[in-house]
Formats: structure tokens, C-alpha cells, sequence
């Protein structure tokens, strides 16, 4: 039975199970943002939008020793939310938006999926 068709039929519409590698790099993901260091400095690059934060402007924004953020941004680098790149002598880093999206949609793009019709 076709998607459309169980959707016809019972009202909602079947989505196939999330694939082991989704779950996994999801997990990792969310993981990594709850710290909550972590994800105030995940949260200020998002908010700084597509031009991204040097590591000076973000350490001076969120008020934290260098070192602790260089320890926080190669987690978040590691799980692939953050992209850093170099100009010159200043590190650059920006929020993956496409990272970002995968993972706080997987949860969005589930919801409901199990739900069984009202009789």
C-alpha cells in the first residue's frame, strides 16, 4: 500500500522508519547540544546567521576562557553542526544550517506518525 493510499484510507499518512545511520547521527547531534555551554555557543552562531562569529567575537560574546571554547566548538565541529574556515589569522565559525535542520526536524517530521485513526 502506497502512502497516498494508507493516507486515503485510515487518515494518516505512513512514514518509513528512520533509517539506523539517521538515529545515530541525530543522536549524536542532540547529544553534543545538551551541554549547555555548548549550545549557548551553538545558539549564538545560529542567531549570528549566515556570516558566522570569529572565535574573538564569540568568546567575548558568550564570556567564556578560550580554551573552554575551543574544547566546546570541536565537539560541535566533530558532529558536523559547525563549519569553521580561516581568513587569514581569524577562525570563522558558522552554524551548519543544513546539520541544524536535519536533526531538530527528525523529531517534527515523526510526529504523529503512529497515530491511529479515531473510530
Amino acid at each position: 500500500m502506497s502512502a497516498r493510499q494508507a493516507t486515503a484510507r485510515t487518515g494518516t499518512a505512513k512514514t518509513p522508519a528512520a533509517k539506523p545511520a539517521n538515529l545515530e547521527r541525530t543522536a549524536r547531534c542532540l547529544e553534543a547540544l545538551g551541554q549547555p555551554v555548548r549550545l549557548g555557543v551553538y545558539r549564538a552562531l545560529v542567531r549570528a546567521g549566515p556570516e558566522g562569529r570569529s572565535v574573538g567575537e564569540l568568546q567575548e560574546a558568550i564570556g567564556i576562557p578560550r580554551s573552554t571554547l575551543s574544547f566546546h566548538l570541536r565537539r560541535l565541529i566533530e558532529v558536523g553542526l559547525v563549519i569553521q574556515e580561516r581568513h587569514g589569522t581569524t577562525l570563522i565559525c558558522r552554524a551548519d544550517c543544513a546539520t541544524m535542520d536535519a536533526t531538530l526536524g527528525f523529531l517534527a517530521r515523526e510526529c504523529c506518525a503512529d497515530r491511529r485513526p479515531p473510530r
